[in-house]
């Protein structure tokens, strides 16, 4: 019984094992492919959604960069990465587990932007899962208004944003009285106008925006004014008679001013104080009049000047003048411009722009500012066209004005490269398929926001005026000049600088260049 009893046994127990392994087998294939049954695990774990593939993308976007800083994460810092991110995963492009270690998903960006700067077509790449459907319009749900999901593209499995990026470019809007000489003037070319140190001074063009300028702007009080103009007059060292007319004269026109410029006080001072500066009379008058009546313009030849000034930028410089914490001796402060020229004028709420575009394969930090604000200078007669050529010299060190951040934009990172690698398998990347879009961004947000910025807090007439040699001293040397007995600062094996003379410009004002040794 026993015996006949273990082969029925071993029979029963036997026979079942090839009719159910391959059972399991299929079970567990069926886990990895049945959609039905990821959903219901998804539903009852509450893991992941769905299990789809993730592909590299990159993500075509606009920001305005105001209330940010930067668009690089930063911790403790409000940047548009940050905030780009977190709607990344809460969309559910990115998994749970790579919620804030962007490298788990290959995250590159185009370009960084600084504090305050906007832009229109910036680019960011990574593994995203796009499924299900209606993906930029779950970011843009999420993001706030000022940061505008306009699409995504796939890309190569090995595409990275920051690497295959040919050219940046970038636009700064400059308005057009920062070109006019006479407007928004620093506190020392006007009271050199004048012929005293202490004369009772102010910039109309900021008064009537009731905007006051350390050092530039009066007070308002008739009494102040009196004793200033007192003080003025006998450091001037004029007679005691003239003293007295002028005081009783400027006294009451400060009066009778309904804005409280000083209009007659300047008027009063020109025939006595002109003679012995050698200024002349129209140039005080255009700091007395409003823009609007100068008829100063962004004509042919003040375009011609401009774009040839800033010609001198285009090609390979050493920039280390024109960026922070970067020596010319680090390979990083050389760099490439494409183009950079300014032949457009805009008009964004009654204030005139000239359009500065600039295309380079990448730049550094304020690099473009810096450029901007030297372009300025120079537009200005604050300094020498030639100082630009200097400024680029690997051996000098310059102190160079950096224009506001709230003109500048990205305006598009540029895939030449890439796209006519892979034109034949994937699409192009470019911003063609949202231009209208971004443009409707661009007047929405960007450019009114600049033009607002302008209007409210007078943002570039500040900086113009904060744009004298007592800040910037460096600009005012012109080859050997010195300033304070400081010589421009030049390494001990600098060579010879040989500059000619630079004749400037259409009011007839000339910047004259010595050649000499430093």
């Amino acid at each position: 019984m026993d015996i006949s009893d273990t082969p029925d046994t071993k029979i029963a127990t036997s026979s079942p094992p090839p009719l159910q392994e391959p059972d399991p087998k299929k079970l567990k294939m069926s886990t990895t492919t049945t959609s039905d049954d990821e959903e219901e695990v998804a539903a009852t774990i509450g893991t992941k959604k769905l299990r789809y593939k993730r592909r590299k993308f990159a993500i075509f976007f606009a920001y305005c960069g105001v209330g940010y800083q930067g668009m690089q994460k930063n911790p403790g810092a409000k940047t548009i990465e940050g905030d780009l991110e977190e709607a990344l995963f809460h969309s559910g492009a990115v998994p749970e587990q790579d919620r804030g270690n962007s490298k788990r998903y290959d995250w590159a960006r185009s370009a960084r932007t600084d504090k305050g700067v906007s832009a229109v077509g910036q680019v960011v790449s990574g593994r995203f899962y796009i499924d299900p459907p209606g993906l930029v319009e779950r970011l843009n749900r999420i993001l706030p208004a000022q940061i505008r999901i306009f699409g995504y593209k796939r890309a190569t499995a090995s595409f990275n944003a920051k690497k295959f990026c040919d050219r940046r470019r970038y636009v700064y809007l400059i308005p057009v009285f920062a070109l006019d000489p006479s407007c928004h003037r620093d506190r020392e070319s006007v009271l050199a106008s004048l012929g005293s140190g202490n004369e009772f001074v102010k910039c109309l063009e900021c008064s009537e925006r009731g905007r006051k300028v350390v050092g530039v702007m009066g007070k308002h009080s008739s009494f102040e004014a009196e004793s200033t103009i007192v003080q003025s007059d006998i450091s001037s060292n004029k007679g005691d008679n003239g003293n007295a007319i002028k005081k009783d004269n400027l006294t009451s026109e400060l009066k009778e001013a309904t804005n409280g410029s000083v209009q007659n006080e300047v008027t009063d001072m020109e025939d006595t104080d002109m003679e012995d500066t050698g200024v002349e009379e129209d140039k005080v008058n255009l700091e007395k009049k409003p823009m609007e009546e100068r008829g100063f313009c962004y004509g042919e030849e003040e375009k011609e000047r401009f774009n040839r000034i800033l010609k001198h930028y285009v090609g390979s410089h050493n920039f280390h003048n024109f960026t922070t914490r970067t020596k010319a001796e680090d390979p990083a402060a050389c760099r490439y411009i494409v183009s950079f020229h300014a032949n457009t004028v805009v008009t964004v709420e009654g204030i005139d722009f000239v359009k500065c575009e600039v295309v380079g394969q990448s730049f550094m930090l304020h690099q473009i500012r810096k450029m901007i604000g030297m372009a300025v200078a120079v537009m200005r007669n604050f300094a020498p066209e030639s100082l630009i050529e200097t400024a680029l010299r690997k051996d000098v060190n310059i102190n160079v004005p950096t224009a506001p951040e709230v003109g500048l934009y990205l305006d598009e990172c540029l895939f030449a490269s890439y796209n006519k690698k892979w034109k034949d398998s994937h699409e192009e990347l470019s911003m063609k398929a949202y231009e209208e879009e971004a443009e409707e961004f661009k007047m929405k947000f960007i450019y009114s926001h600049i033009a607002t910025t302008e209007h409210d807090e007078g943002v570039v007439a500040l900086w113009l005026h904060s744009l004298n040699h007592r800040n910037y001293p460096d600009l005012r040397v012109c080859s050997g000049d010195t300033i304070e007995g400081k010589s421009l600062k030049v390494d001990d094996n600098a060579d010879t600088i040989e500059e000619k003379s630079n004749a400037v410009e259409k009011n007839g004002d000339t910047a004259e260049v010595q050649s000499t040794k430093e």
